[in-house]
Order: structure tokens, then sequence, then C-alpha cells
């Protein structure tokens, strides 16, 4: 079998085939856009290439074509080789690469579904959409201090009216501006929103999730396209652990120290699932899941007790989308979806 190294570049990549035994069969840089159909001509082959923004779209082209894929972590390919020294060039990357192929079945990482980078995509635009529009707001808010003047309390929706019925026709043109653009951004995430929710509802498995007390649209399409597929996880805690909700350790012979959570993971995933639980908690203060975090918070305080149970409610989301099942808690995880 051939091995294809592609150091991956935006514009253009290199490439390094090797056969079985390391020979070199060709080299040469190529348009990353011009790679499916460089690899069409390449027989079924081992294609290898380094995580990065092109890397999966990439391993889609080459799995489709029938190719064996490795799309290897970049803390892994350190250890290869890659930038050892201080000497870094693309032909050496992906001679490091193809070598280290020929010599082992290098692990790959999963390669996410196209619906679950869409998904990814798709949250993803929408917070940058309501990240902008906060830093708009807090923009506007610092000017209004600076004129003495506090606007009641109020939301995002109702701000820029109240601004401009403040002030009226004094109102700066440079502040106008900026509340344009909040409004249009307020459209835009509405929009989203909506999206958001349509999404979650013809999905079968985000109905389920959305059972849950405080799992909404958000968390719930976030959750199944962090996953992919739920039978890569072997049990809850690991699904916790992969999220970066589960404690660390640093323990040495006699030495044990347990650390905070390790925020491994998406960070986004582990922000929906926080968002989650602090909504539970105030919707539902009596439920059996949001009691036993009150408990929680007698003993080791309010923070840690929202973290224990935005990790609880993802070992809930993983057990009801393993079975099936919608969440009920008078019948433990959850009872069968009708």
């Amino acid at each position: 079998m051939e091995h294809v190294a592609i150091d991956l570049g935006g514009r253009e990549s290199q490439v390094c085939v090797r056969s079985g035994d390391g020979t070199i069969l060709d080299e040469r840089r190529c348009a990353t856009r011009a790679l499916r159909a460089y690899l069409e001509k390449r027989p079924t082959s081992r294609v290898i290439v380094e995580t990065c923004a092109e890397s999966f779209s990439v391993a889609d082209a080459a799995l489709a074509l029938g190719h064996e894929v490795r799309v290897v972590a970049a803390t892994l390919v350190r250890a290869l080789g890659v930038g050892a020294r201080k000497t870094k060039t693309d032909q050496r990357d992906a001679r490091l690469l193809s070598e280290a192929s020929c010599r082992m079945d290098l692990p790959s990482v999963h390669v996410p579904s196209l619906e679950s980078r869409q998904r990814k995509a798709m949250c993803g635009m929408r917070e940058a959409l309501v990240t902008s529009r906060t830093q708009l707001v807090n923009n506007v808010r610092g000017w209004l201090r600076t004129q003495t003047h506090r606007v009641r309390r109020c939301g995002t929706d109702t701000l820029t009216a109240r601004v401009r019925e403040a002030f009226g026709s004094q109102l700066p043109t440079y502040v106008e501006r900026q509340l344009q653009v909040i409004d249009e951004l307020s459209t835009q995430i509405g929009k989203a929103d909506q999206e958001l929710v349509a999404a979650a509802k013809q999905d079968a498995t985000c109905r389920r999730l959305m059972s849950v007390p405080g799992v909404g649209p958000v968390t719930a399409l976030r959750f199944v396209a962090a996953l992919d597929r739920v039978d890569r996880f072997e049990s809850a805690h690991k699904v916790e652990a992969y999220l970066g909700l589960t404690p660390g350790e640093h323990s040495s012979s006699d030495r044990q120290q347990r650390l905070s959570i390790t925020k491994a993971g998406p960070p986004r995933m582990r922000w929906a699932l926080v968002q989650s639980a602090w909504a539970a908690r105030r919707a539902k203060g009596s439920h059996p899941m949001v009691a036993w975090s009150f408990e929680v918070e007698k003993r080791r305080g309010k923070r840690i007790a929202i973290i224990a149970l935005a990790r609880k409610i993802a070992g809930i989301l993983y057990a009801l989308w393993r079975d099936g099942t919608l969440y009920d808690p008078n019948q433990g995880v959850g009872r069968p979806a009708a």
C-alpha cells in the first residue's frame, strides 16, 4: 500500500508519496483545492494529514475515493519529529509523516460527519453574532456612563429604543450607527434562533434530549454535533471526561492531588451545559436533579454545584441518546419514547 502524506495549507499543500518499503515515489506542491483530483489518480492508499481547518474536508474526499485516512492530532506530529531542532518546512513535514506511516499505523482522531460539522458551524455562527452584539451593547453602555446617563434596566431588544428616546435629536451620529448595527444583529440572531429551533425539532435525538430540564435547542444540537456517534463512548463517564467536566489529578508516589475539572474537549459545548444547569436551577427548583445540586451547594459551594449539575446533565443526555428514551425524573434516567 502507498502512503500519501499531505502537509495542508490554505492555498497550496505539500505531498509526499512513499511505497510500503519507504521509497519516495512522488513529491510535489499541489493546490489544496486540486487535492481531490490528485487523489483520484492514485491507487488505493493510506492518506495522512495533520489536524487543521482543511483536514476534514480533504479526509471526506479521500474516503469517498476509497482511500484509508488518518487525521493525526497536531500534538502527536511533534512527537514524530515535525518541527524538531527548530527546523520546519512543508517538504520536511510531509516526508516525516509519510515515513512514520510506513513504520506504524498512526492513530487518527475521529473524523466527524458532514452533518456534525454543519451543526457546529451553525451554532458557532450564531454565537459569533451574539458576541458581536454584546460588544456593541457594552460599548454603548460605556458611552452612556461618560454622559452621566443611565438607561433603565432593560434587555438588548429594547436598549436601542430607550437610548434614542433619551437623547432624541441630540444623539451623535457615531452612536446612532452603533444602534443600527445592534438592531440588525438582533434581527439576524432572531433568524438564527429560528433556524436552530427548526433543526432541533426535525431531529428525533434532539427532541428526546430537550426533555431534560434546562436543555434547549442550542445545547441539544451542540451535544449531538460534539459526540457525532453515541457508540463512540463506552459510558456516561467517558462522555463527561471527553467534555472536560471531570476532575483532573496530579499524583505521584505517596502524594495525591485532585485538581479542578480538566476543561478538555470542546469549550462551547461545556459552556452550553453550564448554561443549561443554570437554567434548570432557575426554572425547576423542586426537580429531583436540581434539588440534588442544591444539596451539593450546601457542602461545596454554588460554583462546584453548577459544574456537578452540568456533568450530570451530560451523563443523562448520553444515556437518553444511547437508549432512545425520554427523560423521566420519576423512573430513573428515561422512559421509552413514544
